[in-house]
C-alpha cells in the first residue's frame, strides 16, 4: 500500500540521505564494527550534510525543519543499513536535541548548538544506571551544590555514544527529599576531571556502537551547565520520552521491512528440491503473513508520526508504537533467519546481524513490560 505521509521535499531529502549512506557510510560498516564505534569523520560528514541539526534553529547552524517527518525519513534510511546507525545518530540528533533546543538558555545554545550541528560536539544522554533499568525516578547519581558549582557523583550504564561523546546530558538527584521531583539535568563536558569512561560494553549485537559505562567522581560543573530549571529534570525526561519511543518505533519497522524485502528476494533465488523455496506453500503463507503484519503496523506508525508532527502524540500511543514494533520486528527477523536456513545463523549474512541487533529493541527506551504498564494504566486498570 502506498504511504501518503511524505511529500516531494521529504522524498528529495530521503534521496540525499541514501546517497550519503551509499557513498560514505556503507563501505565502512565493517571498519566501524571492528572499532566498536563510529569515528569522528562520520559525524563531521553527517554534520556537513545537515543531518544533525534538523531540530536546531538556523541561527545556531541547524536547518530548523519544523517537521518531524524529516527526522522519520532520516531514521528510516539509517535503519535500512542497520540498527546501529539510527541508534547512535538518533541519540544525538533526535533525543538529545530537544533538551538542548527547548531547555537551554541563550548562552548555552551559543556554546553548544553550532558544534552539535557540525558534528564537532558529539552528545549522549546519561539516564540509565546500574541496577536502575527503566526506573528513572529512582536514580542514585547526585549533584550537590557547592557555591556556584555542583559536584556530581555516580555512574551510568548502557550509554549509547558513551565512549566518544564530548557532552553528556546527565540526570542527577539535586533534592533527594523530593524524590522524582528532585532530579535535575546537567550538560557535562567529558574532558572535566573526575569524569571517566569505563568499559565499552561487549554487546550481543550492534557492534558498531560504542555503548559504555560512565563514572562521575567529584565532577565539578558550573551552575551555567544546569539544563532547564532546577529539580525539573524528571518532568523534562517524561516530556521528551514520547519522541524517543517514536524514533525507536520508526527504526524497528524500517529495519524489519528492509530485511524482510531482502529475505523475499532470497526466497525467490534460493532453490531446494528443484524449485525456489518461496514457492513452497508454507513459505508463501508465512511471507504473506509477515508482509501484512509489517504494512498494517506501518499504518499505525505513520499516524503516530503525523500526530507527533502536529504536537499531538500522546505518551500512551508512543508506548503502543514502541512495544508493538519491537515485537513485530523480532518476530519478523526470527522468521527471516529461519528462511535462510543455516546461512541465517552466520554472521557474514545481514539477516544474522540484523536478528542480533534487533533484540535490544524490546528492552531499551523503556522495556516492553513498562510500555504495557503505561497502556494498562491509561485503561484505568
Amino acid at each position: 500500500m502506498t504511504r501518503e505521509i511524505y511529500d516531494e521535499d521529504h522524498e528529495a531529502f530521503r534521496a540525499s540521505v541514501k546517497e550519503f549512506l551509499d557513498r560514505q557510510v556503507v563501505p565502512r560498516m565493517e571498519e566501524y564494527a571492528g572499532n566498536h564505534g563510529l569515528d569522528r569523520e562520520f559525524w563531521l560528514e553527517a554534520g556537513k550534510q545537515g543531518f544533525l541539526g534538523l531540530e536546531v534553529p538556523e541561527q545556531y547552524g541547524g536547518s530548523e525543519a519544523g517537521d518531524y517527518r524529516f527526522n522519520a525519513v532520516l531514521t528510516e534510511e539509517l535503519a535500512k543499513v542497520n540498527m546501529t546507525l539510527p541508534s547512535c545518530v538518533g541519540i544525538h540528533a533526535d533525543i538529545v536535541a530537544p533538551y538542548l533546543v527547548h531547555l537551554t538558555n541563550e548562552e548555552q545554545k551559543e556554546r553548544w548548538l553550532p558544534r552539535f550541528c557540525s558534528g564537532e560536539l558529539l552528545t549522549a544522554i546519561g539516564m540509565t544506571e546500574p541496577g536502575g533499568g527503566s526506573d528513572l525516578a529512582n536514580l542514585k547519581t547526585t549533584a550537590v551544590r557547592d557555591g556556584d558549582d555542583w559536584i556530581i557523583n555516580g555512574s551510568k550504564t548502557f550509554i549509547t555514544n558513551g565512549g566518544s561523546a564530548n557532552l553528556v546530558v546527565v540526570a542527577a538527584r539535586t533534592s533527594p527529599e523530593k524524590k522524582a521531583k528532585g532530579i535535575s539535568l546537567f550538560g557535562v563536558d567529558t574532558s572535566l576531571p573526575g569524569f571517566s569512561v569505563g568499559r565499552v560494553l561487549d554487546k550481543v549485537g550492534q557492534d558498531e556502537s560504542d555503548t559504555a559505562e560512565l563514572s562521575f567522581e567529584d565532577v565539578r560543573v558550573s551552575n551555567a551547565d544546569l539544563i532547564g530549571p532546577l529539580d525539573t529534570g524528571f518532568i523534562s525526561m517524561m516530556q521528551f520520552l514520547p519522541q524517543e519511543r517514536l524514533g525507536s518505533a520508526v527504526t524497528n519497522l524500517a529495519h524489519a521491512a528492509q530485511i524482510l524485502a531482502e529475505t523475499i528476494q532470497y526466497a525467490k533465488d534460493r532453490k531446494a528440491f528443484g524449485q525456489p523455496i518461496g514457492s513452497f506453500q508454507h513459505n508463501q503463507f508465512l511471507l504473506a503473513e509477515l508482509v501484512t503484519q509489517v504494512e498494517v503496523t506501518q499504518a499505525f506508525v505513520d499516524q503516530c508520526v503525523i500526530k507527533h508532527t502536529k504536537g499531538q502524540l500522546t505518551p500512551v500511543d508512543a508506548a503502543k508504537a514502541k512495544w508493538w514494533t519491537s515485537q513485530v520486528q523480532n518476530e519478523v527477523l526470527d522468521h527471516c533467519v529461519q528462511l535462510h536456513g543455516g546461512y541465517g545463523y552466520m554472521n557474514e549474512y545481514r539477516v544474522a546481524r540484523a536478528w542480533r541487533d534487533a533484540r535490544v529493541s524490546k528492552i531499551w527506551a523503556g522495556s516492553n513490560e513498562i510500555m504495557k504498564m503505561l497502556i494498562g494504566r491509561d485503561l484505568g486498570l
